[in-house]
Formats: C-alpha cells, sequence, structure tokens
C-alpha cells in the first residue's frame, strides 16, 4: 500500500510513498478510511506540506484543486491498482472523514447520497482510466 498523504516531509525525494518511488506491485491511494480526507488533510494534517507538494506538482495549488491532484498522482503513478476514497473523488472536505482510530464516537458516519456522483466527475474518471492506461 502506497498512500500519498504519507509522502511529504523531511525525506520527500526517498520517501517511498513519493509516486516515482512507486514499483509496478503496489496499490495507490490518496489515504483510507482511517485518514483524513484529501481536503479535510491539506486544511489540517498537511498545512506544512502544502510548499512541498506544489514544488512536486509544479504549480501553486489550493483546496479548491489540492483533492483532484492527489487524486491525478494516484492515477498516474505506476502502481498496479489505483484506489481513491469517494470524498476524494468528489472533493469532501474533513467532515467526510470515515474514521479516527481510537475514537470511539462519530465514525462511519458519512454516506455517499444519490446525484453526488456527476456526469463530469464520471467523465473524469473515464478520462484517467483511459490516459494512465488503466482498466
Amino acid at each position: 500500500m502506497k498512500i500519498l498523504q504519507f509522502a511529504w516531509g523531511d525525506e520527500m525525494p526517498q520517501n517511498d510513498y513519493m509516486p516515482h518511488n512507486y514499483a509496478r506491485n503496489f496499490i495507490a491511494y490518496t489515504g483510507t478510511h482511517d485518514n483524513n480526507t484529501t481536503l479535510g488533510w491539506y486544511r489540517q494534517e498537511g498545512k506544512p506540506h502544502h510548499q512541498q507538494i506544489e514544488h512536486y506538482v509544479g504549480r501553486e495549488l489550493s483546496e479548491h484543486d489540492i483533492w483532484w491532484v492527489m487524486a491525478r498522482l494516484a492515477y498516474a503513478s505506476v502502481a498496479k491498482t489505483a484506489i481513491l476514497p469517494m470524498q476524494d473523488v468528489l472533493g469532501i472536505d474533513e467532515q467526510g472523514r470515515m474514521n479516527t482510530p481510537g475514537q470511539g464516537q462519530g465514525n462511519w458516519g458519512w454516506r455517499l447520497v444519490p446525484g453526488q456522483i456527476t456526469k463530469e466527475t464520471e467523465n473524469q474518471l473515464k478520462e484517467w482510466t483511459w490516459l494512465y492506461n488503466r482498466d
């Protein structure tokens, strides 16, 4: 498992969680059910890494596109499989977090509701599947 939220820090270029360090026999995730959503992570735990992420992707980022950029990094990696939590596909903030380990209450409450997945979202996932040769 390779989780993009774990990629950033002092050892960034060499960090095993950086997409350029993946091997084919991995599964790439933006985050898991035990992590904050990508947008929530960017607002909270990821704050110290904003400049590092921007340097890596080669452009400025914000809350409006971090979830999209991280999802694309997972899809573009050489990992055999890319898995995106639906909250990251939809750009949902920390209110969509599924689970906080060690916290007995407030977990597993987020639900996908009809209509949240738009045609635009569906088309984006189809495009990435084609572009990055995933089937």
